[in-house]
């Protein structure tokens, strides 16, 4: 049957990265499907250096639904947007693409996911609390805007390279109390809640710390996530955190905000976090 009459063909979804082997969103995106009913496929897509453009025409050429885009081609695929959420705008990057009368909507999904796992899983009202967020690339940036959307008495941004976090802190100025320091500036200093978005923690490095960072019942996240405590989440252990987390509950709020843009319908993230916990304790 021509497929103009197949009405049970999934709608197309996938990830494009490089390297995306590992991806973790065909397994998400399924789950999430699953659960509400619906019927889509998910796939991973490897994407040469120089070849975004060309991939995310091809797909949507044969029907792709919608899209999730992952390291290193977040900041490629803000460029080549047509249309950009807000979030997208001031997060300089774009993990989630949907199609939209043949022009491409780009939006960014990190950083709301960060706070629904803080806020909503790990029940932490954000308001009125001092945050540090460690680290001014990438991941940092997107998640400025949903951080400073819940009204911390104040955001500091703290990097190696002191010129970068400031420079951040001024382009999020108007939205909060934020400002930027390098890591030596933090001595003396006390957080209520400290945020790693460095890459230190995929190397098993950390960020040289002042052992009295934390304030009295203050905690710790970390946006990498792993079937062990990363070396931040041990330090954050070592120096009397109430918490240390691991970023899998963001990685799968995310991806569920994404799921919720492509098909209008929210999945219960708290069962999928505790199935992809268990899959990685199972690869202990």
């Amino acid at each position: 049957m021509s497929d103009l009459f197949d009405f049970d063909k999934p709608d197309r979804y996938a990830v494009m990265g490089n390297p995306v082997r590992h991806s973790k969103s065909p397994r998400l995106h399924a789950l999430f499907a699953a659960q509400t009913g619906q019927n889509i496929e998910y796939s991973a897509i490897q994407v040469d250096p120089g070849g975004l453009e060309q991939a995310i025409g091809n797909f949507q050429a044969s029907d792709g639904k919608g899209l999730n885009i992952t390291v290193p081609f977040k900041r490629i695929a803000w460029e080549l947007m047509d249309e950009l959420s807000d979030r997208a705008c001031l997060a300089g990057a774009v993990n989630t693409v949907l199609f939209r009368n043949n022009r491409y909507f780009g939006d960014n999904t990190d950083g709301i996911g960060l706070v629904r796992d803080i806020r909503d899983n790990h029940q932490t009202r954000l308001g009125g609390k001092e945050i540090l967020l460690l680290g001014a690339g990438g991941a940092a940036r997107g998640a400025v805007e949903p951080l400073l959307t819940e009204n911390p008495a104040q955001l500091v941004i703290a990097n190696r390279t002191p010129d970068k976090a400031k420079t951040l802190a001024r382009e999020f100025g108007k939205l909060g109390e934020i400002s930027g320091c390098g890591l030596p500036a933090l001595a003396g200093q006390q957080f209520d809640l400290v945020i790693n978005a460095t890459a230190a923690s995929l190397v098993g490095e950390l960020p040289p710390l002042p052992a009295d960072l934390l304030a009295e019942r203050g905690w710790c996240y970390d946006m990498m996530y792993g079937a062990e405590p990363t070396p931040f989440l041990r330090w954050a252990e070592q120096h009397g955190a109430t918490k240390s987390v691991d970023g899998l509950g963001m990685l799968v709020e995310q991806a569920a905000e994404s799921f919720y843009l492509w098909r209008s319908i929210r999945p219960d993230t708290a069962a999928v976090i505790e199935l992809l916990r268990k899959d990685l304790c199972n690869d202990c």
